[in-house]
């Protein structure tokens, strides 16, 4: 559920955001990079919702994934708002879900 919540997230960021508007004032380059990596996220999200359900090898992988976009907001977003923390805290939530599912899964594998 919780990839597939991203998924969705995702599919919302042309309305959230203005897009295309919004990205007017960057390069035309810039402004196709940004809006089809999030098309690709969004298929990403998608597959691995699907990929956890099917095999559990995904989730130490899905677990990186989760610790690593954590981390990262904190160094490239620093803004104190309380959307952010809340993103924060879903990130969080996947991090240490998948890190839990992934060393039970390890475990009793």
């Amino acid at each position: 559920m919780h990839s597939l919540a991203f998924a969705v997230f995702h599919l919302a960021f042309w309305r959230l955001f203005g897009w295309p508007r919004t990205l007017q004032t960057t390069t035309i380059a810039n402004r196709a990079i940004l809006q089809i990596a999030n098309a690709q996220l969004v298929l990403v999200f998608a597959g691995v919702a699907w990929l956890c359900l099917a095999m559990s090898d995904v989730l130490a992988g899905m677990a990186a994934f989760w610790w690593l976009r954590l981390t990262l907001q904190f160094v490239w977003l620093r803004v104190h708002h309380r959307l952010v923390h809340g993103l924060s805290a879903l990130f969080l939530l996947g991090a240490l879900m998948f890190t839990t599912l992934a060393v039970h899964g390890l475990a009793s594998g």
